[in-house]
């Protein structure tokens, strides 16, 4: 792949820390994460705090008002003390990467408008991401690949892509992984596409769809993976661990919750 300017939204998040002397090397766990960085409060802490990367979610509001102002919201809330155009201001003044988590098309354009003003001012990771395909278990609606990722790219042609699939958990039975089809459908869509493209993985049912996922990320050397869990998953360090042997270090992301955080970095020796 060719050299990329620095800063542009189509560097690794991994080349971006290092060159920035944030991490030591290449590794996608040394990067640290702020989630569901929402309310006016979380996207101060999140700003204020010393993470790498911080993951928010964007609603259109609703009702009375709403005028169909971007906000800062994940379902099922439907409001949020925080606008998308207060929050990048926020966020802008940091040296943080960002995640913009879509759960519905119609949100995506009026976004793109307001990331559009402050480009200049984002120079680092910046990841647009939707569940674009159904996934294990997944029963919430997906959003339109072609509308998604037309609508992105013909803002950020270079932007990173977090591309997913809807996914579910249950405690009391044997929870699929992702499955050939799955992926094999995933690849499809991403074959038509030039910039770096990153797959959320739901950490429990990762262990069980290795073959599967190796597969899709040897498909082109601008795929990674980011792990990521729901709070009442259950799976262990032990899991995550497993993940790391089975991937190229530089190529997976962690996004996910105490205490297993904290306990799989310290078992590969990143404080």
């Amino acid at each position: 792949m060719a050299e990329e300017p620095q800063g542009a939204w189509s560097e690794e998040a991994v080349d971006h820390f290092v060159r920035r002397q944030r991490i030591a090397a290449r590794d996608g766990a040394a990067i640290s994460w702020f989630h569901a960085a929402n309310s006016k409060a979380r996207a101060a802490e999140a700003a204020a705090s010393d993470v790498h990367m911080i993951e928010a979610d964007v609603l259109l509001r609703r009702g009375k008002g709403g005028n169909g102002v971007p906000i800062m919201a994940h379902p099922p809330e439907t409001d949020s003390d925080n606008t998308l155009q207060e929050w990048l201001k926020e966020i802008v003044n940091t040296n943080k990467g960002i995640k913009l988590d879509f759960k519905s098309l119609e949100a995506v354009r009026p976004s793109m408008e307001l990331l559009e003003h402050v480009k200049q001012h984002l120079r680092r990771p910046v990841w647009i991401n939707a569940d674009i395909l159904p996934g294990p278990n997944g029963d919430n609606a997906v959003v339109d690949a072609k509308g998604f990722l037309d609508t992105v790219t013909s803002f950020f042609p270079n932007v990173t892509l977090s591309l997913g699939w809807t996914t579910g958990w249950h405690p009391d039975k044997h929870n699929k992984g992702y499955d050939w089809m799955m992926v094999k459908e995933m690849a499809q869509i991403c074959n038509a596409l030039s910039q770096p493209v990153t797959f959320p993985v739901r950490a429990a049912l990762v262990r069980q769809s290795i073959r599967e996922l190796c597969w899709l990320i040897q498909q082109s050397d601008r795929y990674s993976l980011t792990v990521w869990t729901g709070k009442e998953d259950v799976y262990s360090v032990e899991d995550l661990l497993y993940i790391r042997e089975n991937f190229d270090k530089s190529r997976v992301y962690y996004d996910i919750l105490e205490p297993q955080n904290s306990e799989f970095k310290k078992a590969i020796g990143i404080e």
